[in-house]
């Protein structure tokens, strides 16, 4: 049984909603607006770099790469 992998968008939602802080309260903290955070929680818009980079610095998310199995790739 293969396990489905979230997407980085899926993640980070995920994230923000189970970080313990209101949507405004991000939104504050991070300065990026608070229409833009929710477009982005419903799936109706994406993050720029820079507040992507705000989110992650927030909520303390590193970026690692997905380790493939040997033998799979290039």
């Amino acid at each position: 049984m293969s396990k489905k992998h979230l997407s980085l968008t899926e993640q980070l939602r995920q994230a923000i909603e189970t970080c313990g802080e209101s949507r405004y309260a991000v939104a504050k903290a991070t300065g990026i607006d608070q229409s833009a955070l929710s477009r982005f929680m419903s799936g109706e818009r994406g993050v720029s770099m820079r507040n992507l980079d705000a989110l992650g610095e927030y909520l303390g998310l590193e970026l690692l790469p997905k380790r493939r199995p040997k033998g799979k790739g290039r």
